[in-house]
């Protein structure tokens, strides 16, 4: 990306707070050399595209369309309140996989692709690809990874405590996490 601000922010948004994380880091970095940021939320048809091909339904698929313009329009506003349409800032659904709809969007030699790099444990990896690991091994321009937030491992902590009925102790909070040691 060059500095007279021609380049291009392409950044993956889902919703989550990782996506959001990675949201904020992306127009941090268009106010540090004037590119334009282009939020791009992927989604794809009712039990997916190969469902989709076996039993077109039209109204389904603008009723998909719909919905993601929708949760995209959510998570903009949640991150930037009723201005986010102010400025460089446009946002885009597509429909396709996450992964691939973010590398075909960031095609261009000065772009910079930035999506969210989420705490994922074994069972999510197996369960799931890693959108940021698939950008990392196939965009053609340069990817910035965005780790997640302390804040989001403490909000897991509370979420798994309350899921399980135990106590919640405010000034313990990140305790169930493993720390690395000192020194």
């Amino acid at each position: 990306m060059d500095e007279t601000g021609s380049g291009r922010i392409v950044v993956g948004v889902s919703g989550s707070l990782g996506s959001l994380a990675a949201l904020h880091r992306a127009v941090a970095e268009a106010r540090d050399t004037g590119a334009e940021v282009l939020a791009v939320l992927a989604w794809e048809p009712a039990g997916g595209e190969f469902a989709y091909r076996r039993a077109p339904s039209p109204p389904l698929l603008t009723e998909g369309r719909r919905l993601a313009k929708e949760r995209l329009r959510t998570a903009m506003d949640t991150a930037f309140g009723a201005s986010w349409s102010a400025g460089r800032l446009r946002a885009q659904a597509i429909c396709g996989t996450p992964g691939e709809a973010l590398v075909q969007t960031a095609d261009r030699e000065d772009d910079l692709l930035v999506v969210g790099a989420g705490q994922r444990g074994l069972l999510r990896r197996a369960l799931r690809r890693s959108t940021s690991r698939y950008c990392l091994a196939h965009a053609t321009c340069p990817v910035l990874a965005v780790p997640p937030s302390p804040l989001q491992r403490d909000l897991a902590t509370v979420h798994r405590r309350n899921t399980w009925w135990l106590p919640l102790h405010p000034r313990r909070l990140g305790e169930d996490t493993p720390q690395l040691p000192r020194g």
